[in-house]
């Protein structure tokens, strides 16, 4: 039985993650990065197994001051058999062995771990990737951050016109999280909307959430204020995730003519990491398609108005919050101001994803020089509300005494 820790005494955490904690521009690594810092900074010991993905090769170096032990391995297949023989055969879905398992390689790292260590209590980041090592943990308290519903992202994928693939992906994400979570103490997602997605499912669940946060000492508007350059349109992201690359040609092909016809000097730009040929094709004198660029501050420091007309997804968006971070004045889809606590009209502008619906409330929020100033300022001070990190700290840390409390 785990000794059950004094309030305020410093806890051992074992974080078993579907990813490394770098590079920050890929969203899921931000929780896993910033939660492990502020958990080191209160003098808690934090060890890391994740799984390395390949989606950009970390420098466990650059990391490594944040964990007493890491350790990294390599991503395994898990082909459609093997999710349908989970599904099929209710026995398997969670293993007993190290050979049961998708990575006995993990499963025998975390056994190891478990001897050699007193940890109070055991935290998964991720959905299908991670929660199969559950009985390997035992006899710790547990708590496990799926991020989002996958089930509902896809949900929405459907609704914006998926086909046959993606109502067969949907029925498989339902039925594994009807079963995925249930033996855990606490399952964490990012917005109100995934928990009710998760809890239809699963009524018997316990859910919380927990949004992510910015770190608001780096997001922060320049001093002095610094003039934003008109009508200058942004968006970033990630654009190999499919949603941010449909917002993308979206804003290029529907929306950014429309708000032409009325300011036409209008510029978008679109800055973001793996940017596809078709997309960097589509530059020109009125798209500036910049790729990665090192720091996102600059452009969310200069332009006028960040849009994020996101038509599929989950999850809380971790552009929006920077953009607002920053000051810089937002107008975005429901979607994407799902888990953020905006108010329409006084701290983010919430436009529908019809083209001339939201490229109206574009042209709007440009022409409207006080609705912008109000929209920085009033946008910002909801994030230092509720959404940094030492806040999300908390919250976390409270839930791992919860769990040790209830083991």
């Amino acid at each position: 039985m785990t000794e059950v820790r004094t309030a305020g005494s410093p806890l051992r955490i074992l974080l078993i993650s579907r990813c490394p904690p770098l590079p920050l521009h890929l969203g899921d690594r931000l929780i896993v990065y910033h939660l492990a810092r502020q958990m080191r900074a209160r003098g808690h010991q934090i060890d890391l197994l994740a799984f390395d993905d390949d989606a950009a090769p970390p420098d466990p170096d650059a990391f490594r001051e944040m964990f007493g032990y890491q350790n990294l391995f390599p991503d395994p297949r898990r082909g459609t058999v093997d999710y349908l023989r989970r599904l099929i055969l209710p026995a398997r879905r969670f293993p007993t062995l190290p050979e049961e398992s998708w990575s006995p390689e993990m499963w025998r790292a975390i056994r190891r771990q478990i001897t050699r260590a007193s940890y109070d209590v055991a935290h998964f980041f991720g959905g299908v990737q991670v929660y199969e090592y559950f009985r390997a943990v035992d006899p710790l308290p547990t708590v496990i951050t799926p991020y989002e519903s996958y089930s509902l992202y896809l949900q929405r994928q459907i609704a914006a016109g998926g086909g046959l693939p993606a109502r067969l992906r949907h029925a498989a994400a339902r039925a594994y999280e009807s079963f995925m979570f249930n033996p855990f103490q606490r399952v964490v997602v990012l917005t109100e909307t995934d928990r009710a997605a998760l809890k239809q499912i699963n009524p018997y669940l316990s859910v919380e959430v927990i949004p992510n946060g910015v770190e608001l000492a780096r997001f922060t508007p320049p001093e002095p204020a610094q003039p934003r350059t008109a009508n200058t349109l942004l968006f970033t992201g990630n654009f190999a995730y499919p949603p941010n690359l449909d917002a993308a040609f979206f804003l290029i092909e529907e929306i950014l003519p429309r708000v032409q016809e009325a300011i036409p000097n209008a510029v978008l730009r679109l800055a973001g990491a793996n940017p596809p040929q078709e997309l960097l094709e589509m530059a020109d004198e009125d798209v500036i398609v910049s790729g990665d660029i090192p720091d996102m501050r600059v452009p969310l420091g200069d332009s006028a108005l960040f849009v994020c007309p996101l038509r599929v997804g989950a999850g809380i968006k971790n552009k929006v919050l920077e953009a607002l971070a920053m000051g810089c004045p937002v107008v975005a889809t429901p979607l994407s101001l799902d888990g953020i606590a905006v108010a329409d009209g006084d701290s983010a502008v919430a436009a529908e994803a019809q083209p001339d619906v939201f490229a109206a409330a574009v042209v709007r929020t440009l022409r409207d020089d006080a609705l912008r100033a109000r929209l920085s300022v009033r946008g910002r001070q909801v994030i230092v509300d509720g959404y940094n990190w030492s806040v999300v700290a908390d919250r976390y840390e409270a839930l791992y005494r919860e769990a040790i409390r209830h083991k």
